[in-house]
Formats: C-alpha cells, sequence, structure tokens
C-alpha cells in the first residue's frame, strides 16, 4: 500500500490515513435529499469521493461506504404535497434519477444506500441517549439539542460561539450561514405533514439527526472518513459531532474531508443567474457524461472548480486523446520485444500517478503522469522504438489508471440512450476501424480510388478521422 496522506478539516492538516481497523476504510458519504434532480455542484462532490474510493480499493484497503438518502424534510414535504402524493412516492422519482446520473457519470455505488425513512428507530434510539444525558429539551412538542452542553461545539468549523443567545433555535432544515443555534432533533408534527409514532413522541427526524443514527449503525462509532461538500461543514456537520459525541464520548470521525464549490463562468451557479444546470441539462445540450466527469475530477477537490464551455471542450479533447492513444496501443502492428527504456517510462508514470493521488488526492497531478505517458510513448510508436511487450504493459497502465478515472470506456451514446437522451449509434471499436483501413489500402493498391474515397466518408461518417502520412502508413483517430 502507499501511503496515503488526506487533509482533515477538523485539524487543517493533511494527516496520514489511519483507520480505525487495519486494512479497512469505513467512509460516511453526505448523499442527495431527493426532492428534485441534482445539480452538476453536487456531483463535484459524488466524483471525488468515487475517486477516493477507487484510490483507497487500487492500494489494497477493503472499503465499507454508507451514503446516505435524505427522503423526509421540508422541502420533500411541501413537493409532496403539491404534487398530491406521499412523501415516500415523491423521493421514489428522485432517487430513481439519482441512481440513474451515478451511472452515468461511472460513479460506484456505495456499499449501503440508506434511506432515512427507513431509520427511524435508530434516531430514536440516539435522541433518548441525549435525552439521558440531560443535552435535550422540549418545547411545543419538538426536541432539541442544547448546544451549550457540548464544550467542543464549533470545533470543526472554528465558528466563534460569543454572543449566542442560550435557547435560541433553528426549526427549519435549511440554515443560514453562521446560524449557530440549538437544534432541531425530533420536531413535532404539523397539520397536514407526515409523521411518525414513537416512544419520544409523535414526529418526525431533523435533518442532522438521520446522519449521526445511520453512520453509526452501519460503520460503529468512530468513522475512518467523513466526506461531503463545504457547504456541509456547518452547520450539518458540526451538529452531527455534537449529537455523534455527546450521545457516545467517543471521537466520532478521524479525518473530515470537504470538497470545494464548483462555480459557472466564474459566478456562483443560481436559477437567478440562469447558469444552474443539472446532469440532464448538459447532456440534453450534447454534452457527453465521459467529459463532464473528466471535468469534475480535473481540478483538486479542494481547489474551487470553474465550470465553463472552453473547460467542458477541453475534457472533451482529453478524454478523446486518451482513448485514441489506447486505440493506437491495442492496433497490432508492433515488432515483438521489449525497450527497456520504455518499459522505465511507464513505471515512472504509475509511480508518479500513485503518489499525486497518495497526496490528498491531487487528481492534477495523476493526470499529469498520466498525460505525460501518452506523449512519451506517442513519441515511441512514431520512432518505431515500442515493441509488443511495451505495448501490453502501456496498456496495462492505462488501464489501471481508468481503474479511477473511468472515462476511458467508449459508452457515451449507449449511456445517454439508457437516460432517454439523444439517439446517436454506437461507434466503431478499434478492430472495426484496423479493418476498414486495410481494406481502404487495399482498394488504393488496386487503384480502386472510389471505393477507398467511400470508405474513408464511412469513417468520416462514423467519427473517425484519417491522416495519410508520407511513408504510406495511416493514423486515425476519434473525432
Amino acid at each position: 500500500m502507499t501511503p496515503i496522506s488526506l487533509y482533515n478539516t477538523l485539524t487543517n492538516r493533511v494527516e496520514p490515513l489511519d483507520p480505525v481497523h487495519p486494512g479497512e476504510i469505513r467512509m460516511y458519504t453526505c448523499g442527495p435529499t431527493v426532492y428534485a434532480f441534482a445539480h452538476i455542484g453536487n456531483f463535484r462532490t459524488f466524483v471525488f469521493q468515487d475517486v477516493l474510493r477507487r484510490f483507497l480499493h487500487s492500494q489494497g484497503y477493503r472499503v465499507l461506504q454508507v451514503m446516505n438518502v435524505t427522503d423526509v424534510d421540508d422541502r420533500i414535504i411541501q413537493a409532496a404535497g403539491a404534487a398530491g402524493v406521499g412523501i415516500r412516492e415523491y423521493a421514489e422519482k428522485y432517487l430513481q434519477a439519482f441512481l440513474g446520473d451515478l451511472a452515468a457519470l461511472h460513479i460506484q455505488t456505495p456499499e449501503e444506500l440508506v434511506r432515512a425513512t427507513d431509520h427511524i428507530e435508530d434516531m430514536v434510539a440516539l435522541i433518548e441517549k441525549l435525552q439521558q444525558k440531560g443535552l435535550t429539551y422540549t418545547s411545543d412538542g419538538s426536541i432539541y439539542f442544547r448546544i451549550a452542553g457540548f464544550a467542543g461545539y464549533g470545533k470543526l468549523s472554528k465558528i466563534d460561539l460569543a454572543g449566542i443567545q442560550p435557547g435560541a433555535r433553528v426549526d427549519v432544515d435549511q440554515y443560514e450561514k453562521q446560524d449557530a443555534r440549538d437544534f432541531a432533533l425530533w420536531k413535532a408534527p404539523k397539520p397536514g405533514e407526515p409523521f411518525w409514532e414513537t416512544r419520544i413522541g409523535p414526529g418526525r427526524p431533523g435533518w442532522h439527526v438521520e446522519c449521526s443514527a445511520m453512520a453509526m449503525k452501519y460503520l460503529g462509532e468512530t468513522l475512518d472518513i467523513h466526506t461531503g461538500g463545504v457547504d456541509l461543514a456547518f452547520p450539518h456537520h458540526e451538529n452531527e459531532i455534537a449529537q455523534s459525541e455527546a450521545a457516545t464520548g467517543k471521537p466520532f470521525v478521524r479525518h473530515w474531508l470537504h470538497a470545494e464549490h464548483l462555480i459557472i463562468d466564474g459566478q456562483k451557479m443560481s436559477k437567478s443567474l440562469g447558469n444552474f444546470y443539472t446532469l440532464r441539462d448538459l447532456f440534453a445540450k450534447g454534452q457527453k457524461p465521459s467529459t463532464v466527469r473528466f471535468l469534475l475530477l480535473s481540478v483538486p477537490y479542494r481547489r474551487q472548480l470553474n465550470f465553463t464551455e472552453d473547460g467542458l471542450t477541453q475534457a472533451k479533447n482529453s478524454v478523446e486523446r486518451l482513448r485514441n492513444f489506447l486505440a493506437r496501443l491495442k492496433a497490432p502492428k508492433f515488432a515483438a520485444g521489449t525497450n527497456p527504456e520504455v518499459q522505465k517510462r511507464i513505471e515512472k508514470a504509475e509511480r508518479d500517478f500513485d503518489a499525486g493521488l497518495a497526496d490528498d488526492i491531487n487528481t492534477a497531478v495523476a493526470l499529469a503522469a498520466t498525460f505525460d505517458l501518452v506523449r512519451d510513448i506517442n513519441t515511441a510508436m512514431d520512432r518505431e522504438a515500442l515493441l509488443q511487450q511495451d505495448a501490453l504493459r502501456a496498456v496495462a497502465a492505462m488501464e489501471k489508471f481508468d481503474g479511477i478515472l473511468a472515462v476511458l470506456a467508449d459508452d457515451d451514446d449507449a449511456t445517454l440512450r439508457e437516460l432517454g437522451i439523444g439517439s446517436a449509434q454506437p461507434r466503431l471499436d478499434a478492430a472495426q476501424v484496423e479493418t476498414l483501413i486495410e481494406e481502404r489500402n487495399a482498394a488504393k493498391r488496386r487503384r480502386d480510388f472510389p471505393r477507398a474515397d467511400a470508405i474513408r466518408q464511412q469513417l468520416a461518417d462514423s467519427g473517425i478521422l484519417l491522416e495519410d502520412a508520407k511513408d504510406g502508413s495511416v493514423r486515425w483517430k476519434y473525432k
């Protein structure tokens, strides 16, 4: 295993990954609130989490990842009421859409994808523990956590609690920034709203208690990693720490990882600005899933990502360059043998790739290692210095890299068809392209130029560009 270091928001330091159980990582990720389609800012965080788990797997760790699905909150209740359906039925539509979006971006499904409404009993049990410790109070049928009773409140977000009025309360599921007040663990029922009959009275859970209860149910009282967007550090994650550590007396999480914001053309994403996008919005505009994934992972997670049309174009070109390179490597045209210098170059790229990700998931360094290898191996191929075993070794390295990048599979069109978007046909694979090129070459040798031109046009219509070299060789690439 490569030693891995991660930036811990709790300590503001890069620290060695130190799992509770050697060889195993228990990771909790804040998932979607399924009241609408998730937006691309959400997926910046989900792609980061996917790169993290894929890298941990590649280094030999067993990963147990839990992601919550918030399927009861103020917005869901309001939207379901307006639609005249139950909250479960309303949320199911957007949960299935979210799962489709994950698949489109090749984001691996966590080992446990858990719905809040399936874990009411676990939340009630956690609230009872806090009641027994005198850390709660009841007002108008709702149960609140008293933040003054937890001495460590604010240690994650570094919020200054001076001037906070004791007993001031927050009842809604969405908070104003820096709104540090006692928060609702259990909400009294309101007329016409769904609720559960429980030992602590009728009502429904507050947002924060959901994550603590489900995280500890599946991962234990101390987690190795907790991830989410930077906007969740306060108050959501701060409140998770307070209620979890107050209940157990143990550290809740060893490593807190937060992904920075995604902005659009230098501005905050906002419906009022007309720059608010879901994945399906981008796909409908002709963007490919692999392009979006590449752009989302291209900037290290702790740096703000500026999402632009130029960035999408560059991402598309980068993915095509990687796919063309892999196709060229797989063409059966290399002489037998091994070039030791090429082998050393591939080994260096693998070391640099792993070292980049081991340093706080620095995807920029990992991608630089990948594209430096592409450049050097292309040069070796042009000079006929790449031999058969070198090509196989380079293919293996690229496939290893793609175990984390997950952009090389040429399945964009199929993915979009599954989502009901577009009607593009599958394009030719490398073997089919090589067969047509050989047929074209044969046509040219017998001076059947109309047939050669027709094959060239057939390839062009299938998204393949040909380059005829002076020495008679033919190079090709996807558009």
